[in-house]
């Protein structure tokens, strides 16, 4: 019986693994290299200690009421999208109220971990960890590694022909940048259309002598800001959207998704995407189009070469007088502690058991948290991916035998390794994955047997945003709070805005009550298609 559980990082993942192994009565005792919570999300000016940091401008992708955790909403007058500063504010509530602090050792350095001897029958197993220089070795019924996978950053300069022999420019990741400063009157060429490149060319743009954008990706820009002026995914992250996405032939609704792009500005004309392509990406950015319009940002295809001050790119034109090079091209994750035997096997999330246990163990007591990419907020997965494994360990989930895992892990493990810049591509759906876990978890919700018991509920779960509160419904460890989060999550986003009231005659209330008569049917179809029908299409990996 596993009762002793080590958690590695006590970033959003290592916070949502101590609080579930509490929640499940086990004893949790976290490693924290640095000095605070936090992770990625933890803003220093320092670059010395090769932690990786968000840049000082960042904001959050995904909205307040998405990123939760499922059982402790955001302040109602925190912002809907938040910089890292509220975020790391969050995280400081997070632990304090549920008493989480106290099982943190802080500057404490994993070294290694490793089976025990007797691993085949005790499933244990042993930790060295290293705090001032002093080491130590302890013993764990399980292990939770939540150290994400923005770990190392990737450098594909091997794909650049004369960056390192002739180039005499400054060149540096993304994980260095931190403000404009240093960038200021410089000709700058940003590499990699990621989020992390779309903020970066538009931040520089502002300071830079020029900036110039390489991409060899299709790329969709969308923004934070969707109809009406609400959040991006709480309008389209639902029950509603999905069913319909599911039920739909993959070439219409790729092609209703590309018009509804298309709708805020013509990608093809600004060199972004093709509606006529199969592979692309998407990133979130309301400013660069602007950017490009007004020339502070020019868009170039992929790097050729390089020569002493110039990049050569693939169509055959040249810019000239480049003074850095800014590579967005991802990061790298890895697991340094952990035994051979078991490191070997995970070259991506897709050699792991629902992108969490590793199969080939004789004992599923090492389990690997937030190492996945979704269209949602990783964080929310992350804290699902954390309940339901702490129900395994406590011994209320069961998995399959090792044999059915590795199949699993099989047939869904994609042909060809990809490079971390092409991990948008990789992005399982929110809600798919979200179900999955949950379902596995025994706290999925049912629609259908809330129709029959609480329609105003249903309606707003199938219709509305699918909010983490979703999943504190039913099952081991809900939340009684959980139905009225769900019903003032709309409030809880306009709150913040109401900074001037103006007058305004639309009844909001009616509108809503209109709105649930006129979805009842359409919900009773969907729940009875969904029961009557099954897709075997629907799976996170689906395409």
């Amino acid at each position: 019986m596993v009762q002793r559980v080590a958690v590695i990082g006590a970033g959003a993942g290592g916070l949502a693994s101590i609080k579930c192994c509490l929640d499940e009565g086990l004893e949790p005792t976290c490693f924290e290299s640095s000095e605070d919570i936090g992770g990625v999300w933890r803003y220093t000016d320092s670059i010395d200690d090769r932690r990786v940091s968000m840049y000082r401008s960042v904001i959050s992708n995904t909205s307040k009421e998405m990123s939760c955790f499922s059982d402790f909403p955001f302040p109602e007058d925190f912002p809907s999208y938040l910089p890292h500063s509220l975020v790391l504010e969050y995280f400081r509530m997070y632990a304090q109220h549920f008493n989480l602090l106290q099982h943190i050792h802080f500057q404490t350095t994993v070294l290694s971990v490793r089976k025990r001897p007797d691993f085949i029958t005790s499933g244990q197993w042993e930790v060295v960890t290293e705090t001032d220089g002093v080491c130590e070795l302890r013993v764990f019924d399980a292990v939770m590694v939540c150290t994400g996978h923005y770990q190392e950053p990737y450098l594909p300069l091997a794909s650049f022909p004369g960056i390192d022999s002739r180039f005499k420019g400054q060149q540096l990741h993304s994980w260095e940048y931190r403000d404009v400063e240093a960038f200021r009157g410089k000709r700058v060429l940003v590499v990699g259309i990621g989020n992390t490149g779309g903020d970066l060319s538009v931040e520089l743009s502002h300071v830079a002598a020029k900036v110039f954008l390489s991409t060899r990706s299709n790329t969709w820009v969308i923004s934070r800001v969707s109809d009406h002026g609400l959040p991006c995914d709480m309008v389209n992250t639902t029950r509603f959207t999905h069913f319909l996405d599911c039920l739909l032939p993959s070439t219409l609704t790729r092609r209703i998704r590309f018009r509804k792009f298309n709708s805020w500005f013509n990608h093809t004309n600004y060199g972004l995407a093709s509606s006529k392509s199969s592979k692309f990406k998407m990133i979130i950015n309301e400013q660069l189009p602007f950017c490009l319009l007004s020339g502070t940002v020019v868009l170039k295809p992929n790097v050729k070469e390089f020569t002493e001050s110039s990049a050569i790119f693939e169509d055959g034109t040249t810019e000239e007088n480049i003074d850095v090079v800014l590579f967005a091209t991802g990061y790298n994750f890895s697991f340094p502690f952990l035994e051979e035997s078991v490191r070997s096997v995970i070259d991506d999330n897709r050699s792991l058991y629902k992108c969490i246990f590793p199969p080939q163990l004789e004992m599923p007591t090492l389990a690997i948290i937030g190492l996945i990419q979704l269209t949602g907020s990783i964080m929310v997965g992350s804290e699902m991916q954390a309940r339901w494994v702490t129900g395994v360990f406590a011994g209320w989930n069961k998995l399959p035998p090792p044999s059915r895992m590795m199949a699993d892990v099989l047939k869904r493990k994609p042909p060809v390794k990809r490079n971390p810049s092409d991990r948008e591509n990789l992005k399982m759906s929110f809600i798919s994955y979200m179900d999955e876990i949950a379902a596995c978890a025994g706290v999925k919700p049912s629609v259908l047997k809330l129709l029959l018991t609480d329609p105003q509920l249903a309606l707003a779960i199938f219709f509305g945003p699918c909010s983490p509160y979703q999943f504190r419904l039913v099952g081991r460890n809900k939340w009684s709070g959980a139905r009225a989060a769900i019903l003032t999550q709309w409030q809880r986003t306009l709150k913040p805005l109401r900074t001037r009231v103006v007058d305004d005659n639309s009844n909001s209330s009616s509108s809503w009550r209109w709105m649930c008569l006129l979805g009842l049917p359409a919900a009773l179809t969907a729940g009875f298609l969904l029961y009557k029908y099954p897709q075997p299409g629907w799976s996170p990996w689906a395409g």
